[in-house]
């Protein structure tokens, strides 16, 4: 199959070469993505993300780490810094779909001409304040709108939602039980964040 070099300021070569390169050695799509992050004050905290192993080795490609403030607003208590961590989920989630949506429409020759997304998210605190215990702590349910221009015929791009939906790991990762492992570590009052 014949693809332009470039659609949707994809590199439609380089992402067929590099899903080759997976498909003839599985270790190389094995990832492991990291966050350091610090409490400041309040609602209020730092994070750093730098580091990550990909690709069967440490990258290096960031010469300095991302920096990401969350807070709450001063509804919640908070001095809205940043935004809060639901927010923040939001923005990981829109940001993965919507990026596996123009990578698949680029990898299929679509070309997109302008994609804007809507995000709403329905979360009733009494959850997480402990108020109600038949309260979901978490989102009762996501709303995403991805609004798209492109010649492409509404089918194709109804297509390209539903691959994008089971192909995005920040979407399957919140639709989708994961594992997780939390502990807590005591440390010196002296000790820095490494």
């Amino acid at each position: 199959m014949q693809h332009q070099s470039n659609i949707n300021g994809v590199n439609v070569e380089a992402l067929m070469e590099t899903m080759e390169a997976i498909r003839k050695d599985p270790s190389l799509g094995r990832f492991e993505f990291r966050a350091k992050s610090e409490w400041i004050d309040g609602g209020h905290f730092r994070t750093r993300i730098q580091d990550f192993y990909g690709a069967g080795q440490e990258d290096t490609s960031r010469e300095q780490p991302f920096i990401l403030d969350g807070d709450e607003p001063p509804v919640l208590l908070g001095e809205n810094r940043g935004a809060n961590p639901v927010e923040h989920l939001l923005n990981a989630l829109v940001g993965c779909v919507g990026t596996t949506f123009v990578f698949y429409a680029a990898a299929q020759g679509v070309k997109l001409d302008a994609v804007r997304y809507s995000l709403e998210g329905d979360l009733d605190v009494r959850g997480f304040l402990g108020l109600a215990k038949d309260v979901f702590p978490g989102y009762q349910n996501i709303r995403i709108t991805l609004h798209v221009e492109s010649d492409a015929p509404q089918h194709k791009l109804e297509e390209l939602c539903k691959l994008a939906q089971m192909r995005s790991p920040v979407f399957n990762s919140v639709a989708n039980p994961v594992p997780m492992e939390v502990r807590v570590e005591q440390m010196s009052s002296a000790a820095q964040m490494a």
